[in-house]
């Protein structure tokens, strides 16, 4: 279990939103952080293909004016941008598992962090492989980083503030404001003798704060530890999927026809053994007594970006709350 230093503390409210100005401070007016636990959902679509209205999973935790990233797909650091939130601020980011659609953003979220001045380490917590995707990253971006230390306008070199942190199940990190409970989902069945076989792992994610308990799925098959990991929480974000509707996209955009058969059947058993129908997410959140659902990356609909018929079928099987989540809104 980690447990980080008090810097961590920085959070400022603009626009409604917990936006930290300095690094290691409140806020510049001098009003206290805004108490208690905010959700904001970032990116919202399930890839790897990117989409023209939503980014890729992310979602920001902001608890007593701390905040925390859990995942970073593509576009994050824009969706962070249009917050105008301060990257100095972050130091605390989760990963559920190594799929880019989950991951794809966190190279360039790091450098602008960076960029900006953040001199303050930040940790990656996430499943094994997390550090060595952490080393990869720092390797890449260290082309961009010599340049600018060479030139004076940055003096701190990345891998002084970059750090990957592979953990195991259980109770993974606390601090002031979060306790993160993990287990291992069933996102991942790779064959015996596979190159992953055995070496990467995918999870759900319990943040209890002090007023709220969140759990993330990630992504995941049905799974008797994450409907356990839920009990009782009052916000379940979800990732969701229609076979039969990201099959036509596929359909349509000419990828299902690109493919080999193998890889067709092989789409189809990964989509339905490896990802949860609206269905199988009502049964799970009413077995585990959750009190609100909000559907998250959401894969393509042929032709829509509208889920109200996904959150219906949900409801069929729940009788929560149940809502549709969109980038950059609060919960």
């Amino acid at each position: 279990m980690h447990k980080p230093s008090s810097w961590l503390l920085a959070a400022f409210i603009v626009s409604g939103l917990a936006i930290p100005t300095t690094e290691g401070s409140a806020q510049s007016a001098g009003n206290a952080p805004k108490a208690g636990t905010r959700l904001i959902t970032l990116g919202t679509a399930g890839g790897p293909v990117p989409r023209a209205k939503r980014a890729q999973s992310s979602n920001l935790l902001i608890v007593n004016g701390t905040p925390y990233l859990v995942d970073a797909g593509d576009g994050v650091a824009r969706r962070l941008a249009k917050l105008k939130f301060n990257l100095r601020s972050l130091g605390t980011i989760f990963i559920t598992h190594g799929h880019n659609d989950h991951t794809g953003g966190l190279p360039h979220l790091l450098s602008v962090q960076w960029g900006a001045q953040r001199s303050q380490p930040i940790n990656v917590y996430g499943p094994p492989g997390t550090q060595g995707m952490i080393k990869a990253a720092i390797g890449y971006l260290n082309y961009d980083a010599e340049i600018r230390i060479s030139d004076g306008s940055r003096t701190t070199p990345i891998e002084k503030v970059f750090f990957g942190n592979d953990v195991g199940t259980g109770q993974v990190f606390q601090d002031a404001n979060i306790t993160v409970t993990a287990v291992e989902n069933t996102h991942f069945h790779f064959p015996a003798g596979s190159p992953a076989y055995g070496k990467y792992k995918s999870y759900s994610y319990r943040f209890k704060t002090p007023d709220r308990v969140i759990v993330f799925t990630g992504d995941t098959g049905a799974s008797d530890a994450l409907t356990e990991l839920a009990k009782d929480a009052d916000i379940l974000v979800s990732e969701v999927v229609s076979v039969d509707d990201v099959k036509e996209a596929r359909i349509r955009d000419g990828r299902w026809q690109a493919m080999s058969p193998t890889e067709q059947q092989e789409y189809i058993r990964h989509m339905i053994e490896e990802h949860v129908t609206p269905e199988q997410i009502g049964k799970m959140a009413t077995k585990a007594n959750v009190k609100t659902v909000i559907l998250s990356h959401l894969t393509p609909r042929p032709d829509s970006d509208d889920y109200t018929a996904w959150a219906d079928e949900v409801r069929k099987h729940f009788s929560g709350q149940v809502l549709v989540a969109e980038d950059l809104k609060e919960f």
